[in-house]
């Protein structure tokens, strides 16, 4: 990833991330939760108000190709008693660069901050099933499939099935029951 940096995105950086934001679902609209109509109605006051929320919970790492923002990935913290604490993954990168290393960057960047995080014991994502590179590069830093949602996403008059993804971030307090 020659000229590449990856870094925590700030609430700084709510321009350039609104401007990378839509370009990946022109390419790849089937991939994601969010059509890029929805994604468009992003304001800069709400993205800059999200990178700015929580910074120990909600954080989004940037790939930057050149000085241009080419793709970012984020995570949410969700805290529950019962439920415990987990982390969710969303993604996006622009169509140019898939294979260009910056997905698998962008993740271990993410995952390192995860586990980071004092009470997070898993770590979650849905990836539309089908989607091979996507599922093999999760499997490959040890995220396992636990479940598939039928008809988990509909595109149009089209329905995906989801595959729901998980990575257990600590062992040493798991108990099974």
């Amino acid at each position: 990833m020659k000229n590449a940096e990856i870094r925590l995105l700030t609430d700084r950086d709510a321009r350039p991330t609104g401007a990378c934001g839509w370009r990946p679902w022109n390419a790849n609209r089937n991939h994601f939760g969010e059509s890029a109509d929805e994604h468009r109605q992003t304001t800069m006051e709400s993205a800059t108000e999200r990178l700015g929320a929580k910074p120990d919970e909600n954080f989004v790492f940037g790939a930057f190709h050149e000085g241009q923002l080419v793709g970012w990935r984020g995570s949410f913290v969700i805290k529950s008693p019962r439920r415990g604490t987990k982390a969710g993954l969303g993604r996006l990168c622009a169509p140019e660069f898939p294979r260009a290393g910056y997905w698998r960057a962008l993740l271990v960047a993410l995952l390192e901050k995860i586990k980071a995080c004092p009470d997070v014991k898993q770590v979650s994502l849905t990836v539309v099933s089908g989607q091979e590179a996507a599922s093999a590069l999760y499997r490959s830093l040890g995220f396992q499939t636990y479940g598939i949602e039928p008809l988990g996403l509909k595109v149009g008059d089209h329905y995906f099935d989801n595959d729901h993804m998980v990575l257990r971030v600590t062992h040493h307090d798991l108990k099974p029951i």
